[in-house]
């Protein structure tokens, strides 16, 4: 065998495998290239829209509804990722399995679910409408949507992380005289720092980023997903175009901060 033909091999298939995966970097940046341009073209519009209070209000409730939503995932996710890391046994099974649901279901089906819970007559939205706390139209309706879609995504980055600690550590620790809350917040979660932060910034934009499900209980207050089509609806393709653009450059800040952070963490932890 020629042993230049060996080393010249990877590189041909590196080279192979970056032509094929560049194809979904270049859809995304010809996509960017196309909103970008048009709205370079007239500023002045793209300005006017983007300090409308309509689009600042939708975007604080769409940002802030999502933080919620991913907080009270670390509430109950966190509990619900741990359990299913430790369990062995059929139940865990199917409890994986309805976690995963959501990212199967169709969004029209995923926001009529939540629908029929939160409403004014379902099993969670009448009790909680007794006491003043109501969904539909409202704020925590929102929450719900994007949590209910937003799960899945949490609960499984979580769950990896957990799985990923040795339970010898764990039992060290126990032995050492620590109770199983003090392994859990001393040993295991500190171990799982970086798949919370991913699951959480996975959640966070699954969420930011719904609509069908959000629309079904909350078309009012307007998040930005429902504000774009509204906007597309009555005021044509331009204004939609700049909301949209104003999106698209928030997040793009939001995760190229975050990615950034990951990777100082990451260097710090490794020097540590």
């Amino acid at each position: 065998m020629n042993p230049e033909a060996g080393r010249s091999y990877p590189g041909a298939f590196v080279g192979i495998m970056l032509l094929l995966g560049s194809i979904v970097i270049g859809i995304t940046l010809l996509g960017l290239g196309v909103i970008t341009a048009a709205e370079l073209a007239d500023p002045g519009h793209f300005l006017a829209v983007a300090f409308d209070p309509a689009v600042a209000s939708a975007l604080w409730i769409t940002f802030s509804a999502a933080t919620v939503a991913v907080l009270l995932l670390g509430l109950v996710g966190t509990s619900l990722a741990y359990v299913l890391a430790r369990s062995r046994n059929r139940f865990a099974g199917i409890a994986e399995s309805l976690v995963d649901l959501p990212l199967v279901l169709p969004h029209t089906v995923a926001g009529l679910l939540v629908y029929l819970i939160f409403f004014s007559r379902g099993p969670i939205g009448s009790p909680a409408a007794g006491i003043g706390l109501l969904f539909e139209d409202a704020f925590p309706g929102i929450v719900a949507a994007m949590f209910f879609v937003a799960s899945p995504f949490y609960i499984n980055s979580v769950r990896e992380g957990f799985e990923k600690v040795p339970p010898h550590l764990e039992n060290v620790a126990r032995t050492l005289g620590a109770s199983p809350l003090q392994v859990f917040l001393h040993v295991t979660l500190p171990l799982s720092t970086r798949q919370i932060a991913s699951g959480a910034a996975l959640a966070w934009g699954r969420a930011v980023g719904e609509f069908a499900a959000v629309v079904i209980i909350a078309y009012f207050p307007m998040v930005i997903s429902t504000l774009i089509y509204s906007r597309f609806t009555t005021g044509g393709l331009a204004e939609a175009r700049s909301i949209a653009f104003v999106m698209i450059l928030l997040c793009l800040c939001g995760f190229f901060t975050y990615r950034a952070l990951i990777r100082f963490g990451g260097k710090r932890h490794d020097r540590v």
